[in-house]
C-alpha cells in the first residue's frame, strides 16, 4: 500500500516512521529543496511525545539537543529590576517528563530515523489530488496513491485543495509572532530574559549548543500584511515594540541583518473532520491550536504516532482508519485549543492587571521552595494536566498492511 505525505517538518517524518514500521510503502513531498533551516523557535515535547520519541529510538538525540534553558529574568515594562525564575520548577511541575528543543533540530532527528526507509522528494508540491488517488505535482510526473496526508503545517497545501480556503476553518486569536535570528553575542547560556507590557511581550534565549540566539516576539493587533511580503512585517513588528525597552530596541536593530526571520498570526485551525476520501490530516494541517501557546508540536507527533497505528490496526482501511484516529485524537484537540486560547491571554497580557499578574505569579514561583512552587504551577496551568493525562495505546507492528515497496525515486521521474 503506498502512501504520500505532504509535509516534512515534524507530523510528518514521525508518519512516515510509524508507517514504515507498519509494513506500508512511504512518499513524504517537501515544496523547500532541503529540509527548513529557518531559524525557527524552540518547542516543547511533553511527556507523550517524549514516549514516542523513546519509541523510534531517538530519545538520546532529542535530549543531547535540548536548549538547556535554566533561568528567566522577567522584566515589566517600565520596571528596572527583573524578577528571576528558576525554570527548572516551572518546567519540572509543568510535565513529568518534558524537553525544549529547537524544531529545526527536532525535525531533523526524526527525519534521519526512518530516511533510509522512505522515499523523501525535495523541491516539489501537490497540485491535484483526485478522488482515485491520481496525484499531480508542480515538477514531478502524475503517480497514484492509496492514500494522501497532509503535514504540511497551518497553511497545508493538501488542506487547500482537498476542503477548500483556509479562511474557512481559521480563527484568528488576535496575537502575532515573530521570532528573529540574532548574533551570540545577543544571548546568555542558559538565560531567557522576557520583557512583558500590554499587549506585548518579547523574549531572547541562547541554546547551549547553537552559534546564535533568537528573539522571540508575541504582540496583539489586527494587520494587513501579505504572508510573503518579509518588509512590511518588519516594519510591522518595529511598530510594535517600539519604545519598549532599549534591550528589545537592540533585538530590532538586527531585523535588517537576520539570516533567519519568521513571522505569522497565531491562528487556530477548526475542523470537524480531517477526512475526505483517501485524504486526510494531522498535525497543524488539521488542528493546530497556535503557534507558540498550544504544544501544537506534541500534538503533531501524538497525531503521527496514533494515525499511523489506527491505519495498521485497520490493515489499512481508511474508512475505517481515518474515523478511529479523529476519536482518538478528538479530546487531545479540544484540550489543547483550551490551552492555547488560555495561554494566550497569560503570555500576552491585555491589561496592566494581567502584566501584574504573570509577574506576581513569577515572583511567588521564584520565592516558594521547590515544592510548594511545583505544586502551584500544576494549578495554575492547564497544559500540565492536559498532556500528562494523554494516553497512547500499542499499535505493534503488522505485516499483513504491507504492500509493494517502492524505491527511491521510482515512479517520479526523480533520480
Amino acid at each position: 500500500m503506498r502512501i504520500l505525505i505532504s509535509g516534512a517538518s515534524v507530523a510528518g517524518p514521525v508518519l512516515a516512521y510509524w508507517l514504515t514500521r507498519h509494513g506500508f510503502s512511504v512518499t513524504v513531498v517537501e515544496r523547500a529543496p532541503a529540509l527548513r533551516k529557518t531559524g525557527g523557535h524552540a518547542v516543547d515535547l511533553f511527556r507523550p511525545a517524549m514516549d514516542i520519541s523513546e519509541k523510534m529510538g531517538v530519545l538520546p538525540r532529542v535530549e543531547e539537543r535540548a536548549t538547556g534553558t535554566k533561568r528567566m529574568n522577567l522584566y515589566r515594562e517600565g520596571a528596572r529590576r527583573p524578577v528571576g525564575v528558576d525554570l527548572s520548577k516551572i518546567f519540572g511541575a509543568t510535565s513529568d517528563r518534558h524537553v525544549e528543543i529547537m524544531r529545526d533540530e527536532l525535525s531533523e532527528i526524526y527525519y534521519d530515523a526512518a530516511s533510509e526507509d522512505v522515499e523523501y522528494v525535495f523541491g516539489d508540491s501537490i497540485t491535484a489530488i483526485s478522488p482515485e488517488g491520481e496525484v499531480r505535482f508542480e515538477n514531478a510526473t502524475p503517480r497514484h496513491f492509496d492514500l494522501v496526508v497532509g503535514a504540511d503545517g497551518l497553511h497545508s497545501n493538501v488542506r487547500r485543495l482537498v476542503f477548500g480556503d483556509e479562511s474557512r476553518f481559521s480563527t484568528f486569536t488576535g496575537a502575532y509572532l515573530a521570532v528573529v535570528t540574532l548574533p551570540n553575542g545577543f544571548g546568555v547560556d542558559g538565560e531567557l530574559r522576557i520583557h512583558v507590557g500590554v499587549g506585548r511581550t518579547a523574549g531572547m534565549y541562547a541554546a547551549r549548543h547553537l552559534g546564535d540566539a533568537r528573539a522571540l516576539f508575541l504582540f496583539r493587533g489586527e494587520l494587513d500584511y501579505h504572508h510573503r511580503d518579509v518588509p512590511r512585517q518588519k516594519d510591522l513588528l518595529r511598530k510594535a515594540f517600539d519604545g519598549m525597552h532599549a534591550e528589545v530596541d537592540r533585538w530590532l536593530d538586527e531585523l535588517d541583518r537576520t539570516p533567519a526571520f519568521y513571522f505569522d498570526s497565531i491562528t487556530q485551525l477548526r475542523m470537524d473532520t480531517w477526512s475526505r476520501g483517501r485524504v486526510t490530516l494531522v498535525g497543524d494541517a488539521g488542528y493546530c491550536p497556535g503557534p507558540a501557546v498550544g504544544g501544537s508540536t506534541s500534538l503533531a507527533v501524538v497525531g503521527a504516532y496514533i494515525l499511523a497505528g489506527e491505519l495498521a490496526r485497520a490493515g489499512g482501511d481508511h474508512e475505517r482508519a481515518f474515523p478511529a484516529y479523529e476519536r482518538a485524537m478528538a479530546e487531545h484537540v479540544r484540550g489543547s485549543h483550551a490551552v492555547a486560547l488560555n495561554a494566550a491571554k497569560t503570555l500576552i497580557p491585555t491589561s496592566r492587571l494581567g502584566v501584574s499578574g504573570l509577574v506576581q505569579g513569577a515572583r511567588l514561583i521564584s520565592a516558594l521552595p521547590a515544592g510548594p512552587s511545583r505544586a502551584f504551577v500544576r494549578l495554575t496551568t492547564k497544559s500540565a494536566r492536559l498532556y500528562n493525562s494523554m494516553t497512547l495505546d500499542d499499535y505493534p507492528p503488522s505485516p499483513a498492511a504491507s504492500g509493494d515497496q517502492v524505491g527511491l525515486g521510482s515512479g517520479l521521474g526523480l533520480e
